[in-house]
């Protein structure tokens, strides 16, 4: 090898974890797509009713913060889940001022189908739990540490 060919090239596009991550984050929502399209879903919505699945009623405020998401790109959202009949917004009986978002029970409905998801994602990306769960850890890690820089 000679001198220039041992030398790393550190602007290289291919190098750039941000790169990596742009893409791996296009291709494995588009994966999604499929997966989604039977249950009437977008990627962004499904997050949303995984929340909700999770624990409801959350304000607007409480799932934006769960998905990391502002008011003004969770709204639509909400808007068109409302619209396939999924969630609905209630006034919380504590608090009359507060909306609260539940799943409807279409919504709650929809969790029975939405259980086949993760383990048809798994045979799509063909990679086992383990490794999933270990890009997760470190998914995480890398987000957290990110933001810490903020």
């Amino acid at each position: 090898m000679t001198v220039e060919e041992e030398r790393v090239d550190d602007l290289a596009l291919e190098r750039q974890l941000c790169f990596a991550l742009s893409v791996a984050s296009r291709n494995v929502v588009a994966a999604y797509r499929p997966v989604l399209d039977p249950l009437g879903l977008t990627h962004p919505q499904y997050l949303v009713m995984l929340a909700l699945w999770g624990e409801s009623p959350l304000t607007l405020r409480e799932l934006g913060e769960r998905l990391q998401l502002d008011p003004g790109t969770l709204s639509p959202l909400l808007k068109r889940l409302e619209a396939s009949g999924y969630v609905e917004r209630k006034r919380r009986p504590e608090d009359g001022r507060a909306l609260a978002v539940v799943p409807t029970v279409a919504g709650i409905a929809l969790r029975r189908d939405a259980e086949r998801v993760p383990v048809e994602m798994m045979r799509r990306l063909g990679m086992s739990v383990e490794e999933l769960a270990s890009l997760h850890r470190l998914m995480n890690r890398l987000a957290e540490a990110a933001r810490r820089t903020l």
